[in-house]
């Protein structure tokens, strides 16, 4: 589609400053506190990814953290396990996701039931059949509680010897099975009926979207969570949805309901907001400071965060010490509308102190005469990011 004469001309400021907003980064506590708060922040975000990385806090919470000042570990587990207002499965990775959108990943389950699911063709219809009777008969379960597996050599150095743990996470996949509760990376499985309650003949499952459902879905999420979008933000590792998106995104700028953004740098790529959204484009940014999780919906699409910021994060956990700029488990430092900083920390939790690693200026805070009343703020804020790492 050929950028129209009527874009909207934006600067990189002004994006930044819209992106921050649409993903709650500009004020304080916007979804209050508490498990509501936590339910909140991921219905707005559509999604927050999990890792296992736990040199510091996983990633899961310390999102939710930066949004949700009072957050809690245990609000997240009253969401996903009592309140069932959130649910794990695949987005662009492990994520927890806002159960009222189950439907929409309804389709993938059944696709991988039919055609199952290149990451576990190793699995036997036997050990399927095992693992879906013992929660069928006892209930929910961990990897823990199986304890007959005949052990098997390892095809992945992230695999399990337990035949029975793929087996649980293709049921998984397959949407026969859902992650009913997690205390850290140990996951308990129940019947995905048994655990929503659509094992009663008063209740019954949603009706999975349609494939333009899923579009429209997927469009909508991204302008809420993103304010400006392109075809590579919306489908993230996602190509195959690019046409149809596409199609999408024309039909809306023909009804002007989406305006074409012609982004400062942004040089061919394509950008569309909402006009609501562009109204709001010059007001002013906001002034707070956040440890962000390179796993952060600001973070985690690169080139994006590098168009916007003229920030390059380097994720280097797995590349060797020598060649590591920002150091292992480097986190961004957004001061304001900035990235100014990439701090690689630790925690020492035997010792109950949080480590700076190493310490990098980057973009603005890398000009000297601003350094000294930003690291004043960086510090502060790490002050209570060591408290919340502690905290439990």
């Amino acid at each position: 589609m050929s950028r129209p004469n009527t874009s909207f001309a934006m600067t990189k400021a002004e994006a930044r400053r819209i992106w921050q907003r649409a993903q709650r980064l500009d004020v304080s506590a916007p979804f209050g506190d508490g498990p509501q708060a936590t339910a909140a922040a991921v219905e707005h975000l559509g999604y927050v990814q999990i890792d296992t990385i736990n040199v510091i806090e996983r990633c899961h919470h310390h999102i939710l953290w930066t949004r949700i000042p009072n957050y809690q570990r245990a609000d997240l587990r009253q969401a996903q396990s009592i309140d069932k207002t959130v649910f794990e499965y695949w987005t662009h990775a492990l994520s927890y996701v806002p159960a009222k959108d189950l439907r929409f990943f309804l389709p993938a389950m059944k696709q991988h039931r039919r055609e199952g699911h290149k990451w576990f063709g190793s699995v036997t219809p036997a050990d399927l059949r095992k693992v879906m009777r013992l929660i069928r008969r006892d209930g929910a379960l961990t990897i823990r509680d199986i304890d007959d597996d005949v052990l098997v050599d390892k095809e992945h150095p992230w695999a399990s010897r337990k035949p029975s743990k793929r087996a649980l996470q293709l049921a998984f996949y397959e949407g026969q099975l859902t992650i009913s509760e997690r205390n850290g990376m140990l996951k308990t499985y129940e019947l995905m009926a048994r655990h929503f309650g659509w094992d009663t003949p008063s209740s019954k499952p949603p009706k999975p979207a349609t494939a333009r459902e899923i579009h429209i879905y997927l469009l909508d999420r991204a302008l809420r969570a993103q304010g400006i979008v392109s075809l590579d933000s919306i489908c993230h590792l996602d190509a195959p949805s690019k046409a149809a998106t596409r199609r999408l995104v024309e039909s809306r700028v023909r009804a002007k309901s989406l305006v074409p953004v012609a982004l400062e740098g942004a040089a061919k790529q394509e950008h569309w907001a909402e006009p609501g959204t562009l109204e709001a484009a010059s007001d002013r940014g906001s002034e707070l400071v956040h440890i962000l999780s390179p796993f952060d919906p600001l973070i985690i699409q690169r080139k994006r965060t590098e168009l916007f910021f003229g920030y390059g994060h380097r994720f280097e956990a797995y590349v060797p010490k020598e060649k590591r700029l920002f150091g292992y488990f480097a986190l961004p430092v957004l001061v304001g509308d900035d990235i100014v900083a990439a701090i690689d920390l630790k925690t020492d939790r035997k010792a109950g102190t949080l480590l700076v690693q190493k310490w990098s200026w980057v973009g603005n805070g890398a000009r000297r005469g601003a350094r000294k009343d930003l690291k004043r703020r960086i510090e502060e804020e790490l002050h209570r990011f060591e408290r919340f790492q502690l905290a439990e």
